[in-house]
């Protein structure tokens, strides 16, 4: 089980809440269940997450591990030029 703080307009998506407990091996497996437990994730997931595991940002690493008691944040991928 991980803590998972939603950043910014994330916490609209899974009904005003800021922090999750979700049970997830890994991002990937995170990204699967926010999508089944909140619909309204899986646009957003489309559009792009960023996920922060203790300070660090990991933008496409699906794969990475979700180590127990982590700081994990995930941030609306943001579109720059």
């Amino acid at each position: 089980m991980v803590e998972v703080t939603l950043w910014g307009s994330l916490g609209a998506a899974a009904g005003g809440r800021s922090k999750l407990d979700i049970e997830a091996k890994d991002i990937r497996e995170l990204f699967r269940k926010l999508a089944e437990q909140y619909p309204a994730f899986e646009p957003l997931i489309d559009r792009g997450i960023a996920v922060a595991i203790d300070g660090t940002i990991y933008r496409d690493t699906w794969s990475k591990e979700l180590p127990p008691g982590a700081e994990i944040f995930l941030l609306p991928r943001l579109a720059g030029g």
